[in-house]
């Protein structure tokens, strides 16, 4: 895949070395009960409403038109997943995937970036177990050319034998990237599909493993083509902006001519056997930092009528704060850092899986034991009314919000009919979810969660006794290589005087921005609202002057941990009991600190809006910051460091903050350190919130399904009576301190699967003159896949997964960054290619062929952003935090085309000068330091675990 991590939700946020997103509730008025039958019986889910046609070929095509956006989608599915990899060939399909992006007869390579991300679109793919699935937005005007393009790599897929080593090369990276570099990476990825299911294809990792990775050669490539990619074996979904009749005679033009090969598609029906009894296994692998333990069980198949009952079941079990797993493991017994539960299901089979990653101090055997009690509840007693309440809420709430964009509803609609072949699947699902009872939540889980079906997963570091567990090779499977069709005669690039020439754009459909209300209450709070037209959803964002350069000295982490709290206890509820209002409504709310800003977040359907801002209220203003509640974040707070920490990418993002500005406020973790959080009080945080937390230096943006009217109505009830008491804190001065000297610091983690680079500078504020440039600039270098730095690095040498860069403008002066991962044996190199590309964007003037496919991609992010109410809520709360103009928000793609080649140039030059840069390498040293010392004889040396992320020296 191009960029897709593959993992379970509930282990994400460990899996990446970040903190786990605190999610809150809805309704201080109202009582549990009313609020879920509110919230029930008003959410309304509309149907994708697509047509279908099937052309003569086989190719099914769906279509839906939505005059309101100025975008349109256009997706492939094809019925080919990781499970039909040839034996021998595991991550096959996902290899072939990369290749896809790649040449046709008349599209030389990447062309698809080209006719995407430089026309301010964007291009992506995924691989599962069933599917293959390319998609492709945007603007409406350059839907002609995406069909073509489509039917191009369906016909005609040109591969070469360097092309192909090179994107396997790349393969290899992300597997470095996702399981070897990754602590918990092995066990998702490789461990347990390959315990839980014992004949089915599903059992091999999509991925693939190095070793069969290697084996793959290019005349796989083309018989895989032509068995796989054809007409009579993909689905075409197309939605957005569009005239109907104009739309079917392009599919027409396009589609219709491609054959379909005389060779069948390979048998893959595998049944998977019923369990004869239990399964315990324990693995190992190197730099695990807590161990994890996952129960698991084969349920249905997605067809399955059952799967409605066990994915209420899985709701109940992990959604939320104040799901079982969450309330037994981490917030009572506070023996798990993270739960979670992954219903999968999938054309053939299915499964659940139940998991925890255990506290610091705490067992495998203390996470089974708790794990298999609350399993056992589940078969022994029903659930309650309002658990099967909740469940089914935050299930339909959420299936309005994936159903916000036109590729959102795409997908929905992909989905359904990879696994069932019926487009109508997909509108089903909330009746059927609906309909689920109490007695069939119990029903399921006596059926199929027993112990004599499940398999019982303990991951954890391996030692000199227990060294590392080894993937499962040699893996049979029902497609044999010698299965699929002959290669027959292999597609060239026809010489340019030959092609066809790409269909030109048609006229452009502009993105509208809507009018933005903006007033004060009494107290001083802004409100400003962003009305939207839409699927009936509202979107709040408060946003305060406080941020993590706020943090007293040597207290790095309050303002993080100040945010976390405001859901865990108000003087009238109690966390469980915010989380269980949450919940009942749909809704979602949270709150995060940045640098310099706070923001508290509310999304949720518009009937439980209303409640939702109560409770978002009564959180900002009667926090209590009980003694326990932040003994339980610290402790939480402290096992996701312990987490990133083991992690290359992670410890350079930490600690590239120190080399560039110190001990500034700016240079300290956000989310604190293995020292500062534990000495955090209760004293602490309260007098942060008293003295930070204020209306009169406070925006509150509404968007979405809202009036102005109601917004004022809603904000004057929730937060008019708001009079803080105290004085307010004084704002921190110059937070980015004096600018340092640059540093070149490797931090030696032996064992690292990969090395983390990342170059640093100090840049911008936001409000900075250059702002526009630089951001036009850094498009160019590592703004998307077809950037500079991406082509460089990933696809000119197969160095890395990917590779990028951020302006990171702030409100003092920002954090300039770019980086990637790779191999440790090319981490030397890789540091210097990236120096190279900052380096050419201040020396030399880019050019208007350089500059306009950039341009496009800001300007067609921007109106991407717009079709969700989170993403316009956040466009208009940044204006707002750096005191700019609302106008801003329409201005923005003119303010974008102004910017001029030589204003580039002479922003790079004067605030990113490549002799300003820091290095920070983070990888197994043994394999790259002499390489980088001769080059930078100062290089600094810093062992992971003497790392001290409290000093500006890191020592």
């Amino acid at each position: 895949m191009k960029f897709r991590l593959t993992a379970t939700v509930a282990a994400s946020a460990l899996l990446l070395g970040l903190a786990a997103p605190a999610f809150a509730a809805p309704a201080a008025a109202l009582a549990p009960a009313p609020v879920a039958a509110q919230a029930q019986q008003g959410v309304v889910v509309p149907p994708l409403g697509f047509t279908k046609r099937v052309l003569p070929n086989g190719l099914e095509v769906y279509t839906a038109r939505d005059a309101d956006t100025s975008n349109v989608t256009v997706q492939v599915w094809y019925k080919v997943g990781s499970k039909d990899d040839p034996a021998g060939r595991s991550g096959f399909a996902h290899l072939f995937e990369h290749l896809m992006f790649k040449a046709t007869k008349n599209l030389p390579p990447e062309t698809f970036d080209r006719l995407t991300e430089d026309v301010g679109g964007s291009n992506n793919a995924f691989t599962a177990d069933d599917t293959t699935a390319y998609f492709e937005t945007v603007p409406a005007n350059h839907l002609q050319r995406m069909l073509f393009a489509e039917a191009e790599r369906m016909g005609s897929l040109v591969v070469d034998e360097p092309t192909f080593v090179a994107e396997r090369d790349v393969v290899k990276e992300e597997y470095r990237q996702r399981i070897l570099a990754n602590p918990y990476g092995r066990l998702f990825g490789l461990f347990v599909p390959e315990t839980l299911y014992q004949e089915s294809p599903y059992r091999r990792p999509g991925i693939g493993s190095i070793e069969e990775l290697n084996a793959s050669s290019l005349d796989d490539v083309l018989r895989f083509h032509a068995t796989y990619y054809r007409p009579d074996n993909a689905y075409l979904i197309v939605a957005g902006n569009f005239d109907q009749a104009q739309l079917d005679r392009w599919i027409d033009q396009y589609f219709v001519p491609l054959k379909n090969p005389a060779t069948p598609l390979p048998t893959n029906n595998v049944a998977e056997p019923e369990p004869t009894g239990p399964r315990d296994v324990t693995y190992y692998a190197p730099n695990v930092p807590l161990p994890a333990v996952v129960i698991g069980w084969p349920t249905v198949k997605y067809a399955d009528a059952d799967r409605a009952a066990l994915t209420v079941l899985d709701g109940i079990l992990s959604t939320g704060e104040s799901s079982r797993l969450y309330r037994s493991l981490v917030y009572d017994q506070q023996i798990a850092a993270q739960i979670g539960s992954t219903p999968d299901f999938a054309q053939q089979a299915g499964n659940l899986t139940a998991l925890a990653i255990m506290a610091q101090g705490h067992t495998a055997d203390e996470g089974i034991a708790a794990l298999n009690a609350e399993i056992a509840k589940l078969r022994d007693a029903p659930v309650t009314a309002a658990e099967l309440t909740e469940a089914k809420n935050e299930i339909v709430a959420d299936a309005l919000r994936n159903r916000e964009t036109v590729d959102d509803r795409a997908s929905a609609l992909g989905f359904a009919l990879i696994n069932t072949g019926d487009a109508a699947a997909a509108d089903r699902e909330i009746a059927q979810i609906q309909a689920v009872t109490v007695a069939d939540v119990q029903r399921v889980a006596r059926k199929y969660l027993t112990p004599q079906r499940q398999s019982t997963i303990r991951y954890l570091p391996a030692d000199e006794q227990n060294p590392p567990s080894v993937q499962k090779m040699n893996v049979d499977a029902p497609v044999k290589v010698a299965d699929l069709a002959p290669a027959g005669t292999p597609a060239v690039l026809l010489p340019e005087a030959q092609r066809t020439p790409l269909p030109q754009p048609g006229a452009e459909v502009a993105p509208a921005t809507p009018a933005v209300a903006d007033f004060r209450l009494d107290n001083g709070l802004r409100v400003l609202v962003a009305p939207t037209d839409g699927v009936p959803l509202v979107s709040a964002r408060l946003s305060f002057d406080a941020g993590s350069s706020d943090d007293p000295a040597g207290k790095a982490g309050i303002a993080a941990m100040t945010a976390a709290l405001l859901t865990q206890g108000t003087k009238t509820k109690s966390a469980p009991e915010i989380a269980t209002e949450i919940e009942q409504l749909g809704a979602s709310i949270g709150a995060g600190a940045g640098v310099d800003f706070t923001n508290v977040y509310a999304n949720a359907p518009a009937n439980a809006f209303p409640a939702t801002v109560a409770l978002m209220a009564d959180l900002v203003k009667n926090p209590t910051f009980a003694a326990e509640e932040l003994e339980r974040q610290q402790a939480q707070t402290l096992d996701n460091l312990r987490v990133a920490l083991s992690q290359p990418g992670s410890i350079a993002g930490q600690a590239v903050g120190r080399v560039v500005y110190g001990d500034a406020p700016y240079g300290a973790p956000g989310s604190g350190t293995v020292q500062s959080v534990p000495v955090i009080t209760p004293a602490d945080v309260a007098a942060f919130h008293a003295a930070r937390y204020r209306p009169s230096d406070a925006t509150l943006v509404f968007s979405g399904d809202i009036t102005p009217a109601a917004a004022r109505a809603l904000a004057q009830q929730a937060f008019g009576d708001w009079r803080p008491e105290g004085q307010a804190a004084a704002p921190v001065a110059n937070p980015a301190g004096q600018a340092l000297a640059p540093r070149i610091v490797v931090v030696n983690q032996p064992g690292a699967g990969q090395a983390a680079v990342v170059a640093a500078i100090r840049g911008v504020s936001r409000t900075d003159a250059d702002y526009f440039p630089l951001t036009l600039g850094n498009t160019l270098l590592g703004g998307g896949f077809s950037s500079r730095l991406n082509q460089e690095i990933r696809i000119k040498r197969g160095l890395s997964y990917g590779a990028g860069s951020s302006l990171g403008a702030r409100a003092d002066a920002g954090l300039f960054t770019a980086s990637t991962q790779t191999k440790n044996e090319t981490a030397d190199e890789v540091a210097d290619l990236i120096l190279a590309e900052i380096a050419k964007l201040g020396a030399e003037t880019p050019t208007q062929a350089d500059l306009a496919p950039r341009r496009a991609t800001l300007i067609g992010g921007f109106g991407r952003s717009l079709e969700t109410v989170d993403g316009l809520g956040a466009l208009v709360a940044n204006l707002a935090l750096y005191d700019l103009p609302m106008s801003d928000l329409a201005d923005y793609a003119g303010r974008v085309r102004a910017v001029t080649p030589e204003q580039v140039q002479a922003a790079f030059a004067e605030h990113l000068p490549v002799n300003r840069a820091s290095l920070v390498i983070v990888g197994d040293g043994s394999l790259f330091l002499d390489a980088l010392r001769a080059k930078h004889p100062n290089l600094e040396v810093i062992e992971a675990s003497e790392l001290n992320l409290n000093s500006g020296s890191l020592k």
